[in-house]
């Protein structure tokens, strides 16, 4: 979806900057979703996370795209696509129950390998032998993290990957979306569709509202909302080879946040796996755009 953004003035340092602040917004969104998971349950910090930004978000379309960005010419695509946001979303803020910070980060970052495997495999995507190779280095780094059949196995792991993976179908599920749709109608219908899908099922695990959490709740609204509009400007400003592998200095805001507010620090075969992905990674969005290589 992101690569799909098109380029209105040509600005590196500007898009640099942005993706930058982006990432670290996303990052504090997934430190406040692992403060309030001690309290709430992920379905619940979901649906007021979604509530709360959903004006804000019909605001930046009225601005951006004007009156003709609050109608999609294809609904029910985005319908889909906010019920496979909300089972990714799910599985990371369970993970962030179970796991640390940065852990949690460096798997789902694994995104991207799946989009070209996925590709490949079922959409008949032309995936030449270096993208391959980085997908197989990149899956060897989710394994070193992971450590299957280690005594230092959590199977909580696994629920980051699980992210990844379904991740992966809802950026591949872009192009369900009709052409005509901007950019901005569909951030929209993807905060509408989370809040009206979390909504159907909240009731039955609802937790009562310490008042002052909701401070928590508004500022992971902001943040959330704030760090996909920044991402989103950033490939509006810049080639997606310039700014898509910036994403990955999220891991870095991970471990900083984490190590700041609950003194984790991952150990060394996080440190190595979470590198061997993002470099993997890093490899494929960046011979993804030229396609066949």
């Amino acid at each position: 979806m992101q690569n799909a953004i098109p380029v209105v003035r040509s600005s590196p340092a500007a898009g640099i900057a942005l993706m930058i602040a982006g990432v670290a917004c996303l990052a504090t969104n997934d430190a406040l979703a692992k403060t309030l998971g001690q309290t709430y349950p992920p379905l619940q910090i979901l649906f007021l996370r979604n509530l709360i930004a959903l004006p804000v978000a019909v605001a930046v379309a009225l601005a951006m795209g004007g009156r003709g960005a609050l109608r999609s010419h294809r609904p029910g695509a985005h319908l889909l696509r906010g019920i496979l946001w909300i089972a990714a979303a799910m599985l990371f803020f369970t993970a962030l129950q179970h796991l640390a910070l940065a852990e949690a980060t460096a798997l789902a970052f694994a995104a991207p390998l799946f989009i070209t495997a996925i590709s490949a495999l079922f959409l008949g995507e032309t995936v030449g032998w270096r993208r391959w190779s980085a997908v197989v280095a990149g899956f060897c780094g989710v394994l070193v993290a992971v450590r299957p059949g280690a005594a230092a196995f959590d199977p909580a792991a696994l629920l980051p990957v699980a992210t990844a993976l379904v991740y992966a179908v809802l950026m591949l599920g872009a192009r369900w979306v009709d052409p005509r749709d901007s950019v901005w109608t569909v951030l929209l219908y993807l905060t509408g569709a989370g809040a009206l899908i979390s909504a159907l099922a909240v009731p039955f695990v609802w937790v009562a509202l310490v008042p002052g959490d909701l401070w928590l709740f508004a500022a992971i609204s902001l943040f959330g909302t704030a760090g996909m509009t920044l991402i989103t400007q950033a490939f509006r400003l810049a080639p997606a080879a310039i700014v898509a592998p910036l994403d990955y200095t999220g891991l870095l805001w991970a471990v900083g946040l984490g190590w700041l507010i609950w003194a984790e620090m991952p150990d060394a075969a996080t440190l190595a796996g979470g590198a061997i992905i993002a470099a993997s990674g890093a490899v494929v969005i960046l011979r993804g755009q030229r396609a066949g290589t």
